[in-house]
């Protein structure tokens, strides 16, 4: 006779967000991109990869709402 284990995993999912999705959610070229995200009030990246810094979504958010209100999505409509 055999017992099957129901195990329940956390998992927890990260939103992430590199240059490319940052340039197109602010809508600005590489460039001005590369400029903002070395800003010192920009949030810090959460790793450094091969292809690039990653920043949590979440963080970039929250600063576009500080410094970027005009670029905040309205879900209502």
């Amino acid at each position: 006779m055999s017992t099957q284990t129901d195990r329940s995993v956390d998992r927890v999912v990260f939103e992430l967000m590199g240059a490319a999705e940052i340039q197109e959610r602010l809508g600005i070229s590489r460039q001005r991109t590369y400029i903002l995200i070395n800003r010192r009030d920009f949030p810090a990246p959460i790793a450094t990869l091969k292809m690039g810094s990653v920043w949590l979504k979440a963080d970039v958010e929250r600063w576009i709402a500080e410094k970027r209100p005009h670029l905040l999505v309205d879900d209502s409509e």
